[in-house]
């Protein structure tokens, strides 16, 4: 046979190969080694009907708050998030354009000083896991996230599958197994967040080059191959999605979380993005909640969230959004403090606004995962340890109302003048809070009401007027959440009636206890 013919015949079978992988990838089930991933072994199997076994374990839907550690070596230009992709673009949005400029000033020409340079400059020499875990705890933490691999696809845990890690690199440390050991130590429960399917593609601008000025045809750093083991290589045409349409690229995020997954055991898994991959991303699944079963003798204590509506499958995650109603699943916001990353002069929520979208969240069966955000040095600022400290005021007075409780049957309601704001991501920043806005928990028999701004005069709850309908037993007793002053309070027809206390606490979100009459 010809040397051309023998080239022509590989040509087409590996077209046909390719084609194969990316049909079976689509497929809604697969026998065991399809696709060259592991058949999961256990009682999940990787189907939608085999995940909607999942039971929601206890300790996250009471848990209702932890506190995430979204650092890395981004945070080294102090120029927020995303700097590692937006430092190679020099014609976009202002937001873009501004860390391509900021790095030519700072650190030269991407051609030559890329992200690849920037790496080592993190060396995290002011990290205290240890007593940081602590200030976590005593805010009222309940789990902690820490980051397992960003966008920039560089490993915070000691990898044997890819050189660029923590250890090889940066601080020389395993930092998620460091986090690991001090959350666990302070018992809380410990997460892994990974960003890595959608490193693939969001990393592509790095293979870019200037379109004007001296620069112009000089190839970025990541167009060299010695590098495409962090920048990946460069995506075929119309591999531009959220999450790559690459087998090989799915099957390597399959092993890379996996290795992750088997070397930690987290208690949560964090996906920035739908349910990756199809059949992969659902083979990753039931292997977590399997190995999860196995490290807690048959108990499922696994959560899994992603960015799509669960099913009942897992945990839904809304990034920087809430739900505007009590959701029949339990769910997750994800939001910062600050940026993402750490950024020079950037503007932090308040105490109180954390505060107010906690108690809003866990009051339709939410929970609340907040980033802490670090300096590149790895400790926190005056301002970020007062927003803390506030925050720790607050759950050690009103925790009871908030830790172990569930939905009433409304979760609240709104003054007559509200704005709606509609389930979705992206939506906090629409969310305006008052003393007219009242939020209900519940916890056996106890009720509790949250009034989520400092009221100026009395405090008027529609909903437990007289002969309302969501509680025919009278109310025994009213008690304000960390004070011990009288509270005064009458039922009329229209509202339940609680006059403004004398003394207010430092706060402003306000908790009462509420009890009823056993007839």
């Amino acid at each position: 046979m010809k040397i051309n013919e023998i080239f022509r015949i590989s040509i087409i079978c590996s077209v046909l190969l390719l084609c194969s992988s990316q049909m079976r990838a689509q497929m809604d089930y697969y026998p065991p080694g399809f696709d060259s991933i592991p058949y999961p072994q256990g009682k999940f199997k990787p189907t939608d009907q085999s995940l909607k076994q999942y039971h929601y374990p206890k300790w996250f839907r009471d848990a209702k708050f932890g506190i995430w550690a979204h650092w890395g070596p981004q945070s080294v230009p102090r120029h927020g998030d995303w700097y590692a992709r937006d430092m190679y673009i020099q014609h976009g949005q202002s937001w873009e354009t501004s860390d391509y400029k900021d790095h030519l000033k700072r650190y030269g020409h991407p051609s030559k000083f890329g992200y690849k340079d920037i790496i080592p400059l993190w060396k995290a020499q002011k990290w205290d896991p240890a007593k940081l875990m602590a200030l976590y705890k005593k805010v009222g933490a309940k789990y902690f996230v820490s980051m397992g691999v960003h966008h920039d696809d560089f490993f915070l845990w000691n990898s044997k599958l890819h050189k660029w890690n923590a250890v090889n690199y940066g601080p020389h440390k395993d930092v998620v197994g460091i986090w690991e050991k001090e959350a666990r130590k302070e018992g809380l429960h410990f997460g892994v967040s990974e960003h890595l399917g959608a490193s693939y593609t969001w990393f592509q601008k790095a293979h870019s080059m200037d379109t004007t000025g001296p620069m112009k045809g000089v190839p970025y750093d990541a167009n060299n191959p010695k590098y495409f083991d962090l920048y990946h290589r460069k995506a075929a045409p119309g591999d531009n999605g959220w999450l790559t349409n690459n087998p090989e690229w799915q099957h390597e995020w399959y092993y890379s979380i996996r290795e992750l997954i088997d070397k930690y055991h987290p208690d949560l898994l964090y996906s920035d993005s739908a349910l990756p991959f199809g059949n992969i991303g659902r083979s990753l699944i039931a292997h977590f909640y399997n190995d999860n079963m196995a490290q807690h003798d048959g108990q499922l204590e696994a959560v899994y969230t992603c960015k799509e509506p669960s099913q009942g499958r897992f945990v839904q995650d809304m990034e920087r959004g809430v739900m505007d109603t009590i959701s029949q699943y339990p769910w997750q916001t994800d939001t910062s403090i600050g940026d993402w990353f750490y950024r020079t002069g950037q503007q932090y929520k308040s105490a109180t606004e954390i505060i107010q979208m906690l108690v809003d969240i866990v009051s339709k069966n939410g929970n609340l995962l907040i980033n802490v955000v670090q300096t590149p040095e790895g400790n926190l600022e005056p301002d970020m340890l007062h927003i803390l400290h506030g925050i720790a005021q607050w759950t050690a007075a009103n925790g009871e109302g908030i830790y172990g409780s569930r939905p009433w049957k409304i979760y609240g309601e709104n003054p007559a003048n509200a704005k709606e704001v509609k389930s979705g991501m992206f939506n906090e920043s629409k969310l305006q809070y008052s003393a007219q806005d009242i939020r209900f928990t519940t916890k056996g028999k106890t009720l509790y009401a949250f009034c989520l701004g400092q009221p100026t005069g009395a405090i008027r709850i529609v909903s437990l007027r007289k002969n309302n309908p969501y509680e025919k037993k009278a109310i025994a007793s009213i008690t304000m959440l960390g004070s011990k002053e009288h509270v005064r309070w009458h039922q009329q027809d229209d509202a339940l009636v609680i006059d403004k206390p004398a003394v207010l606490p430092a706060w402003k979100v306000l908790g009462f206890r509420i009890t009823f009459r056993n007839k």
